[in-house]
């Protein structure tokens, strides 16, 4: 069953994050992810949730997903994410 990360971020340092834009690709085409949304600005349609950028990033599987968080690799470029962002990220699985 496929698995999906969802991260709303906020970016409160541009220029740091763009580490983080620039190098966060190949770690997930390494987990065998893709980005399925990319966006920003997305509109609310109900309720108070005002994400100023939505990510959402497929895997295959739930452990290929926690492969990718769990990546030794990988976790300097998520310290980069935490320190120049303010986001919220949810691991969901996908309907069969």
């Amino acid at each position: 069953m496929k698995a999906y990360l969802v991260l709303d971020l906020t970016v409160n340092d541009f220029g740091g994050f763009r580490k983080y834009i620039t190098e966060i690709p190949a770690f997930i085409a390494k987990h065998s992810g893709r980005y399925i949304v990319q966006g920003v600005q997305p509109m609310t349609i109900e309720g108070d949730w005002k994400p100023e950028r939505l990510v959402i990033i497929e895997f295959p599987e739930r452990g290929k997903a926690e492969a990718f968080l769990g990546d030794p690799e990988i976790q300097d470029l998520f310290k980069v994410r935490h320190d120049t962002t303010t986001s919220r990220l949810v691991l969901a699985d996908g309907c069969t």
